[in-house]
């Protein structure tokens, strides 16, 4: 499943629903949780329930349910199972217990945690590992969890993250991986910069991040470009792929005056991967 940009949309905005399906989203996560004031989320269950039912899945429809342990979840629940969602998204996830947890109260349906919402989920990053059938992806946030533990912000002066929030983000990272499952960047909150955009989703990129959470839709080009390969990436990968092909005896090859080995050529055939999803 390509799963570049997924775009939140309020789930009391049956409006916007629409709207977003035309868009270049891969996948939609209709929010009950933060976006939905108490007041409208037995509406906004309602017009999910409704959108789920007959929309065209031209995009993934996911659902971004109630946390765990609170009076909302079972509501959530029972409102949208039936219209099929496409996966989960788990708010204030704590390791595998909450995956599990929520895993038998909607069997079937994947699961995206956002693993660092809650003092203790950071040292339940690790155990994602073990619940990795019931993953279809891991993400984080650097909202929730500074108002948690008191502090004042998660960002320096220039963007960047405080070294706390730098450290969540590189363990969920790994968390992912380890789990074998798409590993989603957190949002980009500035809306006005796209170039600020563009250098932090490449950078995710580059680090190993698969996809990225867009709270725009202005967002979703620049998401898009910096998850799919480029034309230099891959014919490079071509290449790589060819000299492996006709040399099939040696384990080490030297291709424009680089040393290639086989972690380059498990990178060159995915880079091809992403090139034909992106394709189709």
């Amino acid at each position: 499943m390509r799963l570049r940009s997924l775009l939140f949309v309020p789930g009391d905005r049956p409006d916007r629903m629409q709207k977003a399906l035309a868009l270049s989203a891969d996948a939609l996560i209709l929010d009950l949780e933060d976006a939905v004031a108490l007041a409208e989320k037995p509406a906004a269950r309602d017009s999910i329930a409704t959108f789920l039912r007959s929309a065209e899945r031209r995009a993934k429809l996911f659902v971004r349910v109630n946390a765990l342990g609170s009076d909302l979840l079972e509501k959530d629940l029972a409102s949208i199972l039936d219209a099929r969602p496409d996966a989960l998204v788990l708010p204030k996830a704590e390791g595998s217990a909450s995956v599990e947890a929520l895993a038998a109260l909607a069997p079937g349906v994947p699961i995206i945690p956002i693993a660092t919402e809650t003092p203790a989920a950071i040292f339940q990053l690790g155990s994602y590992a073990a619940v990795h059938s019931l993953l279809l992806g891991l993400t984080w946030g650097a909202e929730d969890l500074p108002a948690a533990i008191g502090a004042t912000r998660s960002r320096n002066e220039d963007g960047s993250y405080t070294y706390p929030y730098e450290m969540l983000r590189a363990l969920t990272l790994f968390a992912g991986h380890a789990a074998g499952a798409a590993v989603i960047e957190t949002i980009y909150p500035a809306l006005g910069d796209l170039e600020g955009l563009r250098r932090y989703a490449q950078r995710a990129r580059s680090d190993g991040f698969t996809g990225m959470m867009a709270i725009h839709p202005s967002q979703l080009p620049v998401i898009n470009q910096a998850f799919s390969p480029t034309q230099a990436e891959i014919e490079k990968a071509q290449a790589i792929v060819a000299a492996f092909e006709a040399n099939p005896a040696k384990g080490v090859l030297q291709l424009d005056g680089q040393m290639i080995d086989a972690p380059h050529l498990r990178q060159a055939r995915r880079i091809l991967e992403l090139a034909t999803a992106d394709s189709l």
